[in-house]
């Protein structure tokens, strides 16, 4: 399954438009579970990322559940560095991404557009029938991203977030089987 998803993963990157071949070829990545070495390049990532950035033991928390937790990190293939990552439940038919970053050095290659894919075609094939995430209203590049791949708005959660404080945007996207 590894090697498909890598293949996939470079295959979708090549075709965009904005990367050059040649940078592909130096800048190929692979997905695997998060592990608890990975956490300083993780947080690193989180703290850079987000306002209100995740504590290091929730991290340990997705890390240690097992059972619904699916915490993967995106790693450069060549530096076997972290480059980013993408955290997601899936509980029977149901998905909820919780949380998904792209180090600022590897952000508009389409990596997070990739991730987010991979992760839909995976749980849809797992017989996923239902995914959502939230979304702060003034990320609109994320906000973007998810409209692209076909999230519609669902509802809002008043005062989900703090620092600075925010609603947030539920989207979420629906399969028929």
């Amino acid at each position: 399954m590894l090697n498909s998803l890598n293949l996939f993963i470079f295959e979708n990157l090549r075709r965009r438009k904005s990367i050059k071949k040649e940078s592909l070829s130096k800048n190929p990545f692979y997905l695997r579970r998060m592990k608890e070495e990975d956490l300083p390049h993780v947080l690193e990532i989180e703290q850079v990322s987000f306002p209100n950035p995740w504590h290091e033991r929730t991290f340990i928390g997705e890390i240690l559940n097992h059972p619904i937790s699916f915490p993967l990190v995106v790693v450069h293939g060549v530096q076997e560095r972290v480059m980013g990552y993408i955290i997601f439940w899936h509980i029977h038919d149901e998905v909820q991404i919780n949380n998904i970053a792209v180090h600022p050095d590897f952000r508009r290659m389409g990596i997070g557009e990739t991730v987010v894919n991979m992760v839909l075609n995976k749980v849809r094939m797992e017989g996923a029938r239902f995914i959502t995430l939230e979304v702060r209203p003034s990320n609109f590049a994320a906000r973007a991203l998810y409209n692209k791949l076909g999230f519609e708005v669902l509802g809002i959660k008043e005062n989900y977030y703090f620092r600075p404080q925010e609603h947030a945007i539920i989207m979420g996207k629906r399969w028929s089987q």
